[in-house]
């Protein structure tokens, strides 16, 4: 099988869970090659193929410059290029984005010579809310759902969405934390290493920890975490937020926690996540919409206990037990649950196990690579033979 997976610019969670799945695929037999950005490719490496030691043949990457928003000329060059490349008649092309997936989806229309024989689109975020953007994404949406042979979704309202817009077919994408190595695991955290890092961190051992992890962007809800802590500066010992992540909002985030006088930590990108989930007394994710979010698949695995906004696939992650789930963008009712964690160990320890439950029955990236692979042989086949010209 020939898969050509295709995505557009990507600083996180798309781009690793492509190139899990390129690697799982190629490690399986499929000859695979990925077209994108070329800095998501300095960025993520694909063309360095599998993991270590990973069997079959190395992936493949063609750079295919595919903007973070619409802009008409580059649009226009990545469809021209896009066309001319899956002219070599891939068996499966398999975009990720609605942008990446609009654009491939007529690139695939116009193609004269062989197309692929399937076209598979995963629908990774919502369209943005309001604003020009809101229309053109609305547009790119309903040339998707009305074009591609198969629609994936990271989330329920997601899939409702793109029923909604004429989805012939439409399914849930296998999104997986990537694996944790035993050495790594939050359960091998030692006593000294969690003190060391509560010491680091700037906490000792008696203040609690409320420990948020992600990109310091619009849709991570960080504004409303902060305006959150402040209403649980009552508390004593008063908690130490700590915010693990990057990004435009870093500033922004900084200066708010300043004007506010917050007890908060930006501790900037780390790789020791899993020592931190194990200092943490309680992990927060905020956020305005999700996916099937990594790093609660990860706060789960850790079984620390969470606090999270009701929004996009989080409470079919987390279900009703394993987390605090609040209305998003509610401040007062977020912070009431954390206070409310943090003042009832017999609730937090209900957590943790009822974590740690869900955690059991959550995919690994076999699931994912097995589950794409079954899609990609279950669709349909558009064009069985190279039409003629």
């Amino acid at each position: 099988m020939k898969i050509a997976f295709v995505l557009g610019t990507s600083t996180g969670g798309t781009a690793r869970h492509v190139k899990m799945l390129a690697g799982g695929c190629a490690a399986r037999g499929a000859t695979v090659e990925v077209l994108g950005p070329a800095q998501t490719d300095r960025d993520f490496s694909f063309g360095g193929g599998q993991d270590p030691g990973a069997a079959g043949p190395p992936v493949g990457f063609t750079a295919v410059e595919i903007a973070d928003r619409p802009r008409l000329v580059r649009d226009l060059r990545a469809i021209v290029r896009l066309r001319r490349l899956l002219g070599r008649g891939p068996d499966v092309v398999h975009a990720h984005g609605l942008r990446a997936g609009a654009l491939t989806t007529i690139a695939v229309a116009v193609a004269r010579r062989r197309r692929p024989g399937v076209l598979i689109v995963t629908v990774h975020n919502p369209p943005p809310a309001g604003g020009a953007a809101s229309s053109i994404y609305r547009v790119l949406e309903l040339i998707v759902a009305r074009n591609a042979d198969s629609v994936l979704c990271v989330s329920g309202d997601l899939e409702e969405r793109m029923r909604a817009a004429g989805a012939r077919r439409v399914g849930h994408a296998v999104v997986p934390a990537p694996r944790v190595s035993p050495a790594a695991a939050p359960g091998d955290v030692s006593a000294e290493t969690r003190a060391a890092v509560r010491a680091e961190l700037g906490a000792g051992q008696d203040r609690p920890i409320v420990l948020a992890v992600g990109r310091l962007a619009p849709q991570k809800g960080f504004g409303l975490l902060l305006d959150a802590a402040a209403r649980w500066r009552d508390v004593h010992p008063e908690p130490w937020l700590v915010i693990v992540g990057e990004g435009p909002l870093e500033a922004e985030l900084r200066g708010q926690a300043m004007a506010l006088g917050l007890a908060v930590r930006f501790a900037g990108h780390r790789w020791d996540v899993p020592a931190l989930f194990a200092a943490a007394d309680v992990f927060v994710l905020p956020s305005i919409w999700e996916g099937q979010p990594l790093v609660l698949q990860e706060a789960l695995r850790a079984g620390v206990p969470i606090v999270a906004t009701r929004v996009g696939g989080t409470p079919d992650l987390a279900g009703e037990d394993a987390a605090v789930l609040v209305p998003p963008g509610d401040a007062a009712q977020f912070a009431a649950a954390v206070r409310a964690v943090l003042s009832d160990p017999a609730l937090a320890a209900g957590l943790r196990k009822a974590a740690l439950e869900q955690a059991r029955a959550l995919p690994d990236e076999d699931d994912a690579v097995a589950a794409a692979l079954a899609e990609y042989r279950r669709v349909p086949r558009r064009y069985p033979y190279p039409p003629s010209d």
